[in-house]
């Protein structure tokens, strides 16, 4: 980004703080946070007459509410707060809406779906979560807050996710894999497989989608806050769990869950607080099609870079993972 770009997106952000929270605000710092493609995100300290907070700002880029089916960033702000209603740890929603966009600054042809929330300190980097001595002692308890928390997410009214049919998740990933054109021998024999050991769906909740390091706020005493819930929907519950195992999540860590926990510590802290017993096979099932989903994913970014879409080092560099995918799913389905 460009310094006038910079300064164009800092007085942007600084109008909506200001917008949303009243004219006597002053802000007296704000950087843009890196990441993020379709959205922006930037961190503000502000004052105001009652002191001063740390506030996070998440801003649509122009049509990113069409291409997530209309929610964007409003029904993300909907969501958080349910989770907060029902015990998940979650930022503070402070305001959230659409900028007037009458603020003469360059690219404000209209308003800006944005979220204002309460910056919650603490480490989202998993290599420092795993390895830093700071977080030496949170690590041994992770693997239960997650339980726990998953457990509170799965609590949450169903209706708090856009009503949808629920659709079949092997279907959807094996329609991507044939879009991309490009023989995966592994990942068809672990779409015959899954289809043939697919376990019954027994309930069907709010799904958070992306659970896993790398999405969690940690502190020196372990879990502080879930974010990144754009992927939310509804569905069977063990997905959840399943996705925080999968390998790729782990960061070159032994521990199967997220790198830092084991599968009881995470299992038995979620049937205590949800009172429901967990399938070991239905969560080994949702492991093994989340290393698959995650080789997919790896496939899709590649041919991103190879097609020209997108010419970027890292995505090319993610193309290494589709064969660490496939060595998993070996492992995973016995054909190893």
């Amino acid at each position: 980004m460009g310094g006038r770009a910079r300064a164009d997106g800092r007085d942007r952000a600084e109008a909506i703080v200001r917008e949303a929270l009243g004219a006597d605000v002053t802000v007296r710092s704000c950087v843009r946070l890196p990441g993020g493609a379709s959205r922006e995100t930037w961190s503000l300290d502000v004052t105001a007459p009652a002191g001063g907070r740390g506030l996070i700002l998440r801003l649509d880029s122009p049509g990113a509410a069409l291409a997530a089916g209309g929610g964007g960033l409003a029904a993300e702000a909907a969501l958080m707060r349910a989770a907060a209603g029902a015990g998940v740890p979650v930022p503070e929603i402070v305001a959230a809406g659409e900028s007037g966009g009458d603020d003469g600054l360059p690219g404000r042809d209209g308003g800006v779906p944005y979220i204002l929330m309460a910056r919650v300190d603490g480490e989202t980097i998993p290599r420092k979560i795993l390895r830093d001595d700071a977080y030496r002692q949170a690590r041994p308890l992770l693997a239960a807050q997650c339980g726990r928390v998953l457990a509170a997410v799965h609590r949450m009214p169903v209706g708090a996710v856009a009503a949808q049919e629920p659709g079949d998740p092997l279907r959807q990933w094996r329609d991507v894999l044939d879009l991309t054109g490009q023989p995966h021998p592994v990942f068809e024999l672990a779409i015959r497989r899954l289809e043939r050991t697919r376990p019954e769906a027994r309930r069907r909740t709010v799904v958070h989608g992306d659970f896993r390091n790398g999405n969690l706020i940690v502190g020196p005493e372990g879990l502080r806050a879930v974010l990144d819930w754009e992927l939310a929907h509804a569905g069977d519950p063990i997905e959840d769990l399943g996705w925080l195992c999968a390998k790729a999540w782990r960061f070159g860590e032994k521990a199967p869950v997220g790198g830092f926990g084991e599968y009881d510590d995470l299992v038995g802290a979620y049937e205590e607080a949800s009172g429901v017993r967990v399938d070991r096979a239905a969560l080994r099932w949702w492991e093994a099609f989340g290393v698959l989903k995650w080789g997919v994913i790896c496939v899709m970014q590649t041919m991103r870079h190879l097609t020209g879409g997108a010419r970027s080092v890292e995505l090319a560099a993610i193309g290494r993972r589709v064969c660490e995918t496939e060595w998993d799913l070996l492992e995973l389905l016995g054909a190893g």
